[in-house]
């Protein structure tokens, strides 16, 4: 096995900001990603709260990033990862494909889409159910549609879907919402979006093709026609592979320089125990575990 500096594990924005700073600092790095590189903020329409941009696409913030980490010196990889272990001072990280060795591994693995848990949900994914408005959205156009959510990814799911579809509903367990402010108050503005609050889903109504949702609203049930319903009600992480510690929600416990409890182990991103998960503080996470293992270990 050929001896990496750094080794990280995750394409997103907290695995490719820490292949650009570790580049920089002249130091052998791989990224491996199992899926597609640029992360969950590629199926964002529109990112307008990173410092410096007024303005950008999440798949265009994705590529110029991806690019960034490149041209800087980064090799890549699609490959799953499986397992990492500590051996003496390096880190051995199996993949579905080959063994790879570093003085340094930066998880960086994000999170997946968190589903509602429903009877029928599997089974209708592609076939009214989705989990990326911009992926999907288009299928739906004049048609009428739900989001599920109180979040900025729901709100902004509801804002992209109501330049396409006829109707918009957006369906909240609360009254009150998580996401911005401004968010929200665009939606109550527009004539096609409508809000269900205090509100949950409880079935999905379709054989082959989602027709309706059913809703507990307030403890009474009502139905709901629907084309397609796009579930935005957050994330859950997939770290059981790496061996480090984690809370009782899954999440990489690491102290505020993104160290794990094994040393030459880091985490960043939305994958470690955080209170606050967007593009800014994944790309700081990705400066900070770089720095701190050039510290540590070189």
């Amino acid at each position: 096995m050929q001896m990496l500096d750094f080794i990280i594990i995750g394409g997103g924005t907290a695995g490719l900001s820490s292949a650009v700073y570790a580049c920089r600092a002249n130091k052998n790095t791989l990224v491996i990603e199992r899926e597609a590189f640029g992360g969950q903020i590629v199926d964002a329409p529109t990112v307008e709260n990173y410092p410096g941009i007024q303005s950008i696409s999440g798949a265009q913030f994705a590529s110029d990033l991806f690019d960034q980490a490149e041209n800087a010196g980064a090799t890549f990889k699609c490959e799953s990862v499986l397992s990492v272990e500590k051996k003496g001072d390096t880190v051995v990280v199996t993949t579905d494909r080959d063994k790879y060795e570093a003085r340094a591994v930066i998880i960086a693995a994000g999170c997946e889409h968190r589903r509602l848990g429903i009877y029928g949900e599997d089974m209708l994914v592609g076939s009214g159910v989705s989990y990326c408005a911009l992926c999907d959205g288009a299928f739906f156009k004049d048609r009428t549609v739900a989001v599920v959510g109180g979040g900025n990814a729901a709100i902004t799911d509801a804002l992209y879907l109501a330049g396409l579809c006829k109707t918009v509903y957006i369906i909240h367990r609360r009254d009150e919402f998580r996401a911005e402010p401004a968010l929200v108050e665009r939606c109550r503005q527009l004539n096609t979006v409508r809000f269900i609050t205090n509100a949950t889903v409880s079935d999905l109504k379709g054989d082959e093709e989602l027709n309706a949702v059913e809703l507990n609203v307030g403890g009474k049930k009502q139905t709901l026609a629907v084309d397609g319903l796009f579930v935005a009600i957050g994330q859950q992480p997939d770290n059981k592979a790496f061996g480090v510690k984690l809370d009782d929600s899954g999440y990489i416990l690491t102290d505020a320089c993104c160290r794990t409890n094994i040393k030459g182990i880091y985490a960043a991103g939305d994958c470690r125990q955080k209170t606050v998960r967007q593009l800014t503080t994944a790309a700081a996470d990705g400066a900070i575990a770089v720095a701190t293992a050039i510290e540590d270990l070189f």
